[in-house]
């Protein structure tokens, strides 16, 4: 198999997905990902993909990641990993699409408006 590569975009972070047949070793930046997200629960979302479709030890997973935080980078890396899934074998998008990984999270944070102290709080209201 060649090489598959994908993009996963949450919030400011951008991830781009590069997989191979492997023994299933996942590095971010040239760094293990397990050193990289040092949370359980982040490293957790990062596999959740692979974990579905028992395809954990399949795959060698090569990610350039860059912007946003914690959570933003490891849910831009899930998003990515499973369109790249999808780009090998199309059969599995409808178990990803059910579980959400399909689905790109579009939120980000509102700007700041001019004569306000952040994007929707007020100053407070004096009547005299």
């Amino acid at each position: 198999m060649e090489i598959v590569n994908s993009l996963g975009r949450r919030k400011t972070a951008v991830a781009r997905i590069f997989i191979k047949d492997g023994s299933g070793k996942i590095s971010i930046n040239q760094r293990d990902f397990k050193s990289y997200f040092t949370s359980p629960i982040l490293q957790y979302v990062v596999t959740q993909p692979l974990n579905k479709l028992n395809a954990i030890e399949l795959y060698d997973i090569s990610i350039n990641l860059h912007g946003g935080g914690c959570r933003g980078q490891s849910e831009a890396v899930r998003l990515g990993i499973a369109r790249a899934l999808v780009k090998i074998n199309p059969e599995s998008k409808q178990i990803l699409k059910s579980d959400g990984f399909m689905t790109r999270d579009s939120r980000r944070v509102e700007r700041k408006k001019p004569g306000r102290p952040k994007a929707r709080k007020k100053f407070q209201f004096s009547k005299r």
